[in-house]
């Protein structure tokens, strides 16, 4: 029984010393080092404090900012630490109900926009935080952020144009838009 124990006893030790504590270590090591930002959560720094981070959405309601996606996550919106959808599928009377009441919710607050609400800003994501919505999202919010700041339309309008991200490498996905860096843009131009 002895010479069965301590070979699987080194053994046991000797894997978890490799893959519990080096490999850990040196992809930590390798990730600090190559991607700094990435590894360190993709915080948005603004005046030297940490505000967000630029991989999870926030709740934006006030008429003078842009609007994401809403959060499907609880007990609050946004918490990334209960990461989820609402699993509401198409036919569900509930998941009707809640994109009616958003869509209620962007026309009281534009009452003016008659245009089709985008679905990104009346439906969540599959993780309910995601920080991008598209441009059409933040062009449908152009008027009402520019009214409520007392700007030029055309001002807005191209803030919003130069936050477009295009597709991953050129063709992965569609254009998208972050919003935190999108409402600090905002902040920027008083």
């Amino acid at each position: 029984m002895k010479n069965i124990l301590r070979p699987a006893l080194v053994l046991f030790c000797a894997l978890t010393l490799l893959t519990g504590v080096a490999y850990p270590l040196l992809v930590t090591g390798l990730a600090q080092a190559l991607f700094p930002a990435q590894a360190g959560g993709s915080l948005v720094l603004h005046d030297g404090k940490s505000i967000g981070s630029s991989l999870i959405g926030q709740n934006f309601s006030n008429p003078k900012n842009f609007w994401g996606r809403p959060s499907a996550t609880s007990p609050m919106a946004y918490n990334a630490t209960s990461s989820s959808g609402s699993n509401l599928g198409p036919l569900n009377p509930a998941l009707t109900d809640a994109v009616k009441g958003r869509v209620e919710a962007l026309r009281a607050v534009d009452p003016g926009n008659t245009a089709a609400v985008p679905v990104d800003l009346v439906t969540a994501s599959a993780s309910g935080l995601d920080p991008h919505i598209s441009p059409a999202a933040a062009r449908y919010q152009v008027a009402r952020v520019a009214k409520a700041r007392g700007l030029p339309i055309e001002k807005v309008q191209g803030l919003v144009e130069q936050q477009v991200e295009g597709p991953l490498w050129g063709f992965l996905g569609e254009s998208q838009i972050n919003v935190l860096r999108l409402n600090l843009a905002l902040e920027a131009l008083r």
